[in-house]
Order: C-alpha cells, then sequence, then structure tokens
C-alpha cells in the first residue's frame, strides 16, 4: 500500500454470481468568447475553473457567440440555459482561449459611421480592450458594450451636447481561435505551479468546494488524445475523486479526410481509436434541432444532469430514453444518410455507442451503456451500465466527503463504529430510494485491515452494492391456442 493521509474510495473487483453528493457537478472545457468582455485579463478568465448559472450571467461573465465552432462553449452554454425542455444548472467551465496568444498578427481597421451619436460594428471577434476610436479616449469621449442579441459593438457618444458624429475611423486586434491547439485542451502542470488546460480541473475543489462528477468537451472530446487526457484527468482527480465523461465519436475524421457518416464507420472508428474505457459514454452523430446542430455529448451532459436532479442528484436512472431538443439527426452538410430508427440505433448501443432515435413521439436518447460494453463478450458488470459506475462513484465520493473531516481523529472503537453505521445508513437509504437493490453492506474485515497497517493508521472497509439496473427491454410472448374454439359448442363463458 502507497502512503496515503486522507479519507480514500476506491471502486474494487466486482461480486457477482451468474449518498453526501451536493448538486451533480458538470464540467466542460473549451474555448469562450472572453474577447468580448472588457477587462478579461483582470477576471481571471483563462485555465482557471468559472461557475456560470444562466445566460445573462454568463454573457456578461465569458460572452456569447452563436458561431460555436469558433467558440466551442457556448454550445453548452445555449443547451444548460436556453433549453426549450428545460434550463439545467449550474455548470462549470475550463476556458483555454487566451486573446493574448491567440489572436492575428495585424490589427483590423474600420470606418464607423455615427448617427445620433451613435454606432454598431458586427463582429464576434474583437478584442473590446483593444478597441481605440481616432482621436477619441474611451470614458471620456465615448462609451464600449456588446450587445449580444445584436452580435455587435455598440459605441455611443458621451457628450450630448458635441454628439460623435460622421464617419471615424476605428482599430483593434481581432482573437483567432483556430490557434487553439489540442495541447491547449490536455493542458499540463509547469515547474512552476501553474495549471492549464484538463489539469485546471484540480482546483474546482479547492476554488469551489465541488466535487466534479461529469466532463464533457465538445468539438474537441472527438479527438483520441483529448478523449484519452479527458479519461485520465476524471479518475483520483485531487488524488480523490472520480467522475465521468461524456465524449463524441466525429462525424467527419480530419485525419483521414472522409466523413464518419454510417452505423459501419462509426463502429469502426471507435474501435480502432480506442474509444471503450467504462469511466466514460461515447455519442455518434450530431442532431439538429431548431437550426443549430449539437454534439450528443452536449445533449447527454444536460440530461444526465436533468435526471439526477429529479433524483436528489443520485445518479440512479440513466438518460437514455429521454427527451433531448432534437429534430434530426445530423451527419454532415454533405452526407446522404437520411437518418435511422431505433433498430440501428440498437445496434450501436450492442456496441457500447448511445445516439438518438425517434421514439414514442420523441426524440430522446438512445443507448444505457458504457462505451467499454460490447455485446457477446465477456465483460466486467460495474462497466454494463452507466448507472452501474456512476452509482459506484457516488458511493465512494459520498464516504470521502463524509469522514474526510475526520482524518487524524483518534480512531477508537466508537469512532470505527461510526463510521460503519453511518456507512450502513446510506446504503439502506440507497436502497430505500430504489437506487441499489438486494441488501448492501459495509465491513470492517480484518482480513482487509493486518495490524501492519492498523500500527500506520490505514483502516479499510469494505462496501459491496448492487446498483440498480435499467430496464433495458422488456418482451411480451404470446402463443396461439384453439381452446377458444370450444365457445363454438358450448364449452365457453
Amino acid at each position: 500500500m502507497s502512503y496515503q493521509h486522507g479519507a480514500y474510495g476506491e471502486i474494487g473487483n466486482d461480486k457477482v454470481k451468474s449518498a453526501v453528493q451536493v448538486d451533480t457537478v458538470v464540467a466542460y472545457i473549451g474555448t469562450a468568447p472572453i474577447n468580448l468582455v472588457l477587462g478579461y485579463k483582470e477576471k481571471g478568465l483563462i485555465n482557471t475553473p468559472i461557475k456560470l448559472e444562466n445566460m445573462p450571467k454568463t454573457q456578461a461573465t465569458v460572452g456569447y457567440s452563436s458561431n460555436w465552432n469558433k467558440f466551442t462553449l457556448c454550445e453548452p452554454f445555449d443547451c444548460h440555459f436556453a433549453n426549450t425542455i428545460g434550463n439545467v444548472g449550474p455548470i462549470y467551465i475550463i476556458n483555454v482561449l487566451d486573446p493574448a496568444v491567440h489572436q492575428k498578427d495585424v490589427k483590423t481597421t474600420v470606418e464607423l459611421t455615427f448617427k445620433n451619436g451613435r454606432a454598431e460594428y458586427v463582429t464576434d471577434t474583437i478584442i473590446l480592450d483593444t478597441f481605440a476610436l481616432s482621436d477619441k479616449v474611451l470614458g471620456a469621449d465615448y462609451s464600449l458594450d456588446y450587445n449580444y442579441t445584436k452580435g455587435a459593438v455598440v459605441i455611443e457618444s458621451l457628450n450630448d451636447a458635441d454628439p460623435i458624429t460622421g464617419t471615424v475611423e476605428a482599430s483593434f486586434t481581432e482573437v483567432d481561435p483556430s490557434l487553439v491547439t489540442k495541447s491547449d485542451i490536455i493542458g499540463s502542470v509547469t515547474a512552476s505551479g501553474k495549471r492549464t488546460g484538463l489539469q485546471a480541473l484540480s482546483k474546482l475543489y479547492t476554488m469551489f468546494n465541488a466535487v466534479l462528477n461529469i466532463l464533457a468537451a465538445p468539438f474537441w472530446s472527438e479527438d483520441p488524445d483529448v478523449y484519452k487526457a479527458m479519461i485520465s484527468v476524471v479518475q483520483k482527480l485531487n488524488g480523490h475523486w472520480d467522475a465521468f465523461v461524456n465524449a463524441d465519436l466525429p462525424i467527419y475524421d480530419s485525419k483521414a479526410k472522409a466523413a464518419i457518416d454510417t452505423l459501419k464507420k462509426a463502429e469502426e472508428w471507435a474501435d480502432s481509436n480506442g474509444y471503450n474505457n467504462g469511466f466514460s459514454k461515447v455519442y455518434w452523430p450530431q442532431v439538429q434541432y431548431a437550426g443549430k446542430v449539437y454534439h450528443l455529448s452536449t445533449q447527454a451532459t444536460v440530461t444526465m444532469q436533468r435526471v439526477d436532479n429529479s433524483h436528489d442528484n443520485i445518479p440512479m436512472e440513466s438518460p437514455s430514453n429521454k427527451e433531448i431538443m432534437c429534430t434530426a439527426q445530423y451527419f454532415g452538410a454533405n452526407s446522404e444518410n437520411e437518418g435511422f430508427d431505433q433498430q440501428d440505433g440498437n445496434e450501436l448501443n450492442s456496441k457500447g455507442i448511445t445516439t438518438a432515435v425517434f421514439w414514442g413521439g420523441l426524440w430522446v436518447l438512445w443507448g444505457p451503456h458504457t462505451a467499454y460494453y460490447e455485446y457477446g463478450s465477456d465483460g466486467v458488470a460495474r462497466y454494463i451500465f452507466d448507472v452501474n459506475i456512476r452509482m459506484l462513484m457516488y458511493i465512494t465520493n459520498g464516504f470521502q466527503r463524509r469522514h474526510g473531516t475526520q482524518i487524524d481523529s483518534t480512531m477508537d472503537l466508537s469512532l470505527q463504529q461510526s463510521i460503519l453505521i453511518d456507512e450502513q445508513e446510506e446504503l439502506d437509504s440507497l436502497k430505500g430510494r430504489g437506487a441499489l437493490i438486494g441488501d448492501p453492506t459495509v465491513e470492517f474485515l480484518e482480513t482487509a485491515n493486518p495490524t501492519s497497517n492498523l500500527m500506520n493508521g490505514d483502516f479499510v472497509w469494505d462496501i459491496s452494492a448492487t446498483p440498480t439496473p435499467p430496464f433495458k427491454s422488456g418482451t411480451a410472448r404470446v402463443s396461439y391456442t384453439d381452446e377458444g374454439f370450444t365457445a363454438y359448442f358450448g364449452g365457453g363463458e
């Protein structure tokens, strides 16, 4: 056993014969248009967790653009805070876009026409802090703002007696989101201790006392290197917490320069690129709604959070077969694929790929499995369903949160028994809610606690629990019988 100091939780081997969690904590990593925020440098908006709760606060804090390909975090903003099914949050983001680094080399110069002391210019790439109006002083001669409804910079004269009129030259630097690479998303920890990209997620707990539950990175998670990095960072974050990844398969492979627009291509791509980790769900294709195209990982993350919230943030129910914002599947602008039904969706599910299908009069997320699952193969039971592994994470994370403050207290028999009682009560409560079935138990076993470990202050409690499985399929068997013909001869009634 390695040196340990603190409360820990481990997901052990399955035992198969034939929760103090706060809100479900969702985090996204990507690029936000912080270039539209005045004074962004002083506000700490780069490579650090930011909590967002609604669209107005989001726009004021990190900006917003309808160009999701450039500013990838704006898709989650829309999906969480402008959701026709129901808004859900809060969310946390890590923005890696740094306007001081990711910018165009040459300044932009435009001619602005002022009318009644006011001018507008449509752009979402302007770095507002660099805006300059010829021969005018910001704050003295004019004010500067951004209108998110119009997607335009608004310049207003401050001198009503002598307003700015006519055509005036303005200059500014523009941000270039294309300069952001997967290395920025994956991030690193420097020798001086600075954390960037995914590594900045470790600050989520220290800054907000929040334990990560779900991580997503629309646009970026379809890169195998980013996917692997996401899987790595969610296991024992801060040395303690386990979380779950929602990731996408691409609809276009930029490396191979080929469309991934059929079931077979998606299955082959997932297999050859290793999208099969049990700490994740993977999704394909994308979906359309109200003229917008969404990654399914974003729709799934919103749905997971909504379903968890309906159970007091216990991840006891799969997001599968829950309504999402969708009117059609999307395979790319040039694809000839006209979509598929539940039967084809089941083919994807059998390979551990979650999708979207039309069922029961609604478009729903379809697939209760983790990416590890493959029908017909012998596998690890805890990775069969998303609820299996997420409930085990809930239990281990909860144990650590409940007892972390007791670390370095005197471990007398009273404390040992108190932990046993507390944990059994927690398990019984989860069973009572329907999150667990059978008889979940917690034990303090002599075999797991040798004297050498106890002498060093290391104690282990063994928990056995069976998460309640989803109702994946139901079959009604109907048999024809000729016995009804006796009714013709007086044998009925």
